[in-house]
């Protein structure tokens, strides 16, 4: 945008010099018709100008409306996995699994503490002696509903799967899997799919954002699968967390 800019600006500032190359040296009767065309060109540029900017200025207050509501569904769907992680032991390679999880899952309430219990094979080393070791036990207190920790008993969670702006029927796209032995997954969106009726020279350049500030990349997401990390590819002027 900024070239075109600079472009039109150029044309005008040159359409000034002839007007005034005109006043100059064209005859007086021919002046008046020339100065009219030429100002309409110079208004036309104009309002060419305005209009680039103003475009860019409408996209980014769409994009970032758009964006808010993406982010706080992948917020929901990494709340979700991290709880699932907690009982299973990975994260969910499908919504399905994700959406009969909070359906169904009971997820207990634990508390860890220390106690002395006696270390039989130290006795009998020591010739009797009674030795002491620690051990950690882990007591189940009682158990909590996803359903209601998460959804405060709603039943939203069960299109936690669709995107809800943008392209009508959008969903997102759910992996898991293990990177050096430990649970991954990433929950994401092509930016295009969310800004899909906008002008495709501004979702190609929102598309190869690589700032901290807005969403980086070509696509919204949460999670990795080249790295171990829950954390969203969006900045803190879109979110109060990562």
């Amino acid at each position: 945008m900024v070239t075109v800019i600079i472009a039109v600006v150029g044309i005008i500032l040159l359409t000034i010099l002839i007007v005034w190359l005109i006043d100059k040296f064209v005859p007086k009767k021919v002046k008046p018709i020339i100065h009219i065309l030429l100002w309409g060109l110079i208004i036309y540029l104009g309002y060419i100008t305005f209009m680039s900017v103003y475009r860019e200025i409408q996209f980014n207050q769409l994009k970032d409306k758009r964006y808010a509501v993406v982010i706080e569904r992948l917020k929901d769907i990494r709340d979700t996995q991290l709880l699932y992680k907690d009982v299973n032991n990975k994260y969910a390679d499908s919504f399905e699994k994700l959406i009969r999880f909070v359906d169904t899952a009971q997820v207990p309430i634990t508390q860890r503490r220390d106690t002395l219990v006696l270390d039989v094979e130290r006795t009998r080393a020591f010739g009797g002696v009674e030795t002491m070791k620690t051990e950690t036990l882990i007591d189940t207190l009682s158990f909590f509903s996803v359903k209601d920790s998460l959804f405060k008993g709603k039943d939203t969670y069960k299109n936690m799967m669709n995107v809800g702006v943008g392209k009508e029927g959008a969903t997102f796209e759910l992996k898991a899997g293990t990177l050096d032995d430990i649970p991954v997954f990433e929950a994401s969106v092509d930016k295009a799919v969310v800004l899909y009726d906008q002008e495709k020279y501004l979702i190609d350049k929102e598309k190869q954002k690589q700032s901290i500030a807005g969403v980086k990349g070509p696509t919204i997401r949460v999670g990795s699968m080249e790295e171990i990390s829950t954390n969203g590819n969006w900045g803190k002027d879109l979110s109060n967390e990562q």
